[in-house]
């Protein structure tokens, strides 16, 4: 499985997110032949639901699409580190893996903040971290930097 063509996937869901003014994070979660089943990018603004997370939404599709609850034998990618929700909703969704591109340095529940996937739970989640970091991590300083511009105008 080559994680930087998954990994790609998910970065054009988070540009896809910047431009309808949504924090641009993108994840996608492929079973363990390597097709994408679930997708999904921010929409907490269009929402207004503090769940509308790309983690959030990617594992609804792929638990529907499996029919399952249990993605044990998926691989998720996300272009941000998740935050200790999304990193809940994977250690109890008993994902596989986790393949994660920039660091989340204020709410990074993988490594940055917490290691929520260290604790003691039932399941282990293997994580790789820094996968296409700098395009991951471009991609949020665009955007953020377009938002100070806007506010300051």
């Amino acid at each position: 499985m080559n994680f930087e063509n998954y990994m790609h996937e998910a970065l054009l869901l988070a540009k896809k997110a910047a431009a309808q003014g949504e924090v641009p994070v993108g994840c996608v979660i492929a079973d363990k032949s390597g097709k994408i089943i679930g997708s999904g990018f921010n929409t907490r603004e269009a929402d207004r639901l503090v769940t509308s997370h790309a983690e959030v939404t990617a594992l609804e599709a792929a638990c529907h699409a499996l029919g399952d609850w249990r993605l044990d034998q998926c691989t998720a990618f996300v272009t941000l580190e998740p935050c200790p929700m999304c990193a809940g909703a994977f250690i109890n969704a008993r994902l596989n893996t986790l393949v994660y591109g920039a660091r989340e340095e204020l709410f990074g529940s993988c490594a940055s903040v917490i290691n929520l996937f260290e604790e003691r739970y039932p399941s282990r989640t293997a994580i790789f971290a820094g996968v296409l970091e700098a395009e991951c991590a471009e991609v949020l300083r665009t955007f953020f930097k377009a938002r100070r511009i806007e506010q300051n105008s």
